[in-house]
């Protein structure tokens, strides 16, 4: 059975998040909210928990997970950010989005776009999201907690305790969270390709 920490959503218990961190860095799975929806999270270097996250979800060796950051300064040891991406990430950030960017070799390659060697990145804006990285002292892979078969993902904390308590190992309760995913820019071949339209504003890069 998982752990559960009901934490603030605006003043998150650093104590709570600091054994939530604990967690992750022994290799646990745990979940987590974020400023889209809620969320996996798990250790990068961490293999069973990536096999493990992968059985839950039910989705294909190809399927991009995403690398959460705590600032732009530590997007740059993952991944290669030209000028140009880094002003539009520094305007876009903390947000509800994912950028696309080429991978540096600090990513594992079995995070990596197999073809393009790129990776997700994101910088949420939520307290305890945020709380949680600084008390990791390091980035955060992650995947929506979408279930196989659900439309939307799951955002009720008691729901998600009743069907996940034995299939994670922490759960952070930071009260309902939303459903809307983020929006996806792709920026790794030196232009924004809007992937997928979700709670990020994305209107000033329609064509």
């Amino acid at each position: 059975m998982s752990q559960y920490f009901k934490v603030h959503p605006l003043n998150p218990q650093r104590r709570l998040l600091a054994r939530a961190a604990e967690i992750v860095r022994s290799g646990g799975l745990i979940v987590y909210p974020t400023d889209s929806s809620y969320a996996f999270g798990w250790g990068i270097g961490d293999k069973n928990a990536l096999e493990r996250i992968r059985r839950l979800r039910q989705t294909e060796r190809d399927h991009d997970f995403t690398l959460v950051c705590r600032d732009l300064s530590e997007i740059a040891n993952y991944a290669r950010v030209e000028n140009w991406a880094y002003r539009l990430l520094r305007s876009l950030t903390p947000g509800p989005y994912t950028f696309i960017l080429k991978a540096t070799n600090e990513v594992p390659k079995r995070l990596q776009d197999p073809k393009r060697r790129s990776i997700g990145i994101r910088v949420p804006d939520h307290a305890i999201a945020r709380a949680l990285l600084e008390e990791l002292g390091e980035p955060l892979m992650s995947s929506t907690l979408l279930l196989p078969g659900e439309p939307v993902p799951l955002t009720d904390p008691d729901d998600i305790r009743e069907r996940l308590e034995h299939l994670v190992d922490a759960i952070v309760d930071g009260g309902a969270c939303g459903i809307e995913p983020t929006s996806v820019l792709d920026l790794s071949d030196g232009e924004v390709d809007v992937v997928r339209k979700g709670k990020g504003d994305v209107s000033a890069f329609a064509t």
